[in-house]
């Protein structure tokens, strides 16, 4: 589900995926040239890596922020040799892909040479090509046929593609080197609704599904079918996959609900407080997106919320301005420079959710304000109904920053608590359980990229 911010364009980009349609197994159009795989190259290509190892973790940096980037990313190498590439990190789709060259019939201008396939095609007997397709309309005539793939996004823009697989090295948190084989989608027609330059190569999903990432590691016995993010708001902060780094204590649990939908990671209906006042939104049906920068409320929501802080800020030096960054900015008696000159203005946001015990999620004021080039504080909450989202009710990256998000899959269970996302957790580090600073790409290394740190056991 990517929504994703820019300077003037606070419209999407990918914007959250209402319909994912997928194609025959056999699709007429197919612009591979390569010949068919063999059996005996399928089983090769399909060997797990790392099975021997025991379950461990894997670290990766992000870069990126909220304003003005719009956009938190990782990098991962593949192939062999391995070649780096940055993804849009989602965990509102399942699907990774990249712009590939296939050769390419419509892709935007990208950080990297596109990704270029060596006949490493995914049958559509492949139980992650059957995950991707609606039951009715999933065909696999013949076992050897490429799996196709077609996502269609709110904003009108979609990808055209097929899946494959390719050796993705990593460097563990156990200080093991494994390279497994990951299945991608490579997406050769894509329809932008905006901007034709692109930040990333791809898309990084790590959502609920059979073909994320997260749930190919844990089929290959690499780790357990838990990841987490931490979110700087100073840009930055990292990415990490298994249980090695998700703290004993001080995490705020709430059950996974499956009352709005069993394909993205909702921590059930919640109340909207301001300042530790009802906004008098209650029972609002939430999803945490990583790959929305903003965060969407539906249309009651946002104009309740618009009100509570507009009387609030009644009797502060503060006028509502016009300006281009996003739709609601306030001037103050001089211009912004930073975060901290606002936080004397504005009032927490706390949403309560029901389904936990006391499960509080409190979003400072410096989470979801941005400095516009102006001066002006603006709002980093936008009317979900205004960009197609209907109903939908999305917790983008303005409430995600300087908080660990932990998304334990096997528990059922959602956690988040306040962190310093520039520091990686370590809980056999120092008695704070932080570590220093990682100076090296940690979770995307290869032969050729010996690790200089390993984890104190």
């Amino acid at each position: 589900m990517e929504t994703r911010g820019r300077t003037v364009l606070f419209l999407v980009l990918g914007l959250l995926v209402f319909s994912a349609t997928f194609q025959d197994c056999s699709a007429a159009f197919n612009p591979f040239n390569w010949r068919k795989q063999t059996r005996s190259d399928a089983a090769s290509s399909s060997t797990k890596h790392g099975t021997q190892n025991r379950l461990s973790s894997v670290v990766f940096p992000v870069r990126g922020n909220v304003y003005p980037d719009g956009l938190y990313y990782v990098t991962l190498f593949i192939g062999q040799p391995p070649k780096p590439y940055f993804l849009d990190i989602d965990t509102g789709s399942d699907l990774t892909w990249l712009q590939c060259d296939a050769p390419c019939v419509r892709c935007s201008k990208v950080p990297h040479p596109l990704y270029r396939p060596k006949n490493n095609l995914v049958f559509c007997q492949d139980p992650i090509c059957a995950s991707l397709h609606h039951p009715g309309n999933y065909r696999c005539d013949r076992p050897t046929d490429q799996c196709d793939y077609d996502i269609e996004y709110a904003d009108s823009g979609s990808s055209l593609g097929v899946l494959l697989k390719d050796e993705f090295p990593l460097r563990l948190t156990n200080g093991s080197l494994i390279k497994p084989h990951l299945v991608f989608g490579c997406g050769y027609d894509q329809e932008f609704s905006s901007e034709s330059v692109s930040p990333t190569d791809g898309v990084l999903g790590l959502g609920t599904g059979k073909s994320s990432f997260i749930s190919q590691f844990q089929d290959q016995g690499l780790s357990r079918n838990v990841f987490g993010h931490c979110f700087s708001g100073r840009g930055g902060g990292f990415l990490f996959f298994g249980d090695d780094l998700v703290p004993s204590s001080g995490v705020v649990w709430t059950p996974m609900s499956k009352d709005y939908s069993s394909k993205h990671y909702s921590p059930g209906p919640a109340e909207l407080l301001l300042g530790g006042h009802s906004t008098g939104v209650e029972g609002l049906k939430t999803v945490f997106d990583s790959g929305s920068s903003y965060t969407y409320l539906n249309n009651r929501a946002y104009h309740a919320l618009i009100s509570s802080m507009k009387g609030d800020l009644a009797r502060k030096p503060l006028k509502e301005v016009p300006d281009e960054t996003l739709p609601v900015c306030w001037k103050g008696p001089k211009p912004f420079k930073s975060i901290s000159d606002i936080k004397k203005y504005f009032k927490p946001l706390v949403l309560r959710f029901s389904n936990g015990k006391n499960a509080l999620m409190e979003i400072q004021p410096e989470s979801y304000l941005i400095i516009s080039p102006y001066g002006n504080a603006c709002l980093g909450i936008l009317n979900g109904a205004e960009v197609g989202l209907r109903d939908s009710n999305l917790i983008g990256d303005t409430f995600l920053r300087d908080k660990m998000l932990i998304y334990d899959n096997e528990k059922q269970q959602l956690g988040w608590m306040p962190t310093d996302c520039n520091r990686i957790p370590n809980k056999d580090h120092d008695s704070e359980g932080f570590s220093r600073p990682y100076g090296i790409n940690f979770g995307i290394l290869s032969d050729q990229y010996p690790a200089t740190y390993a984890f104190q056991r």
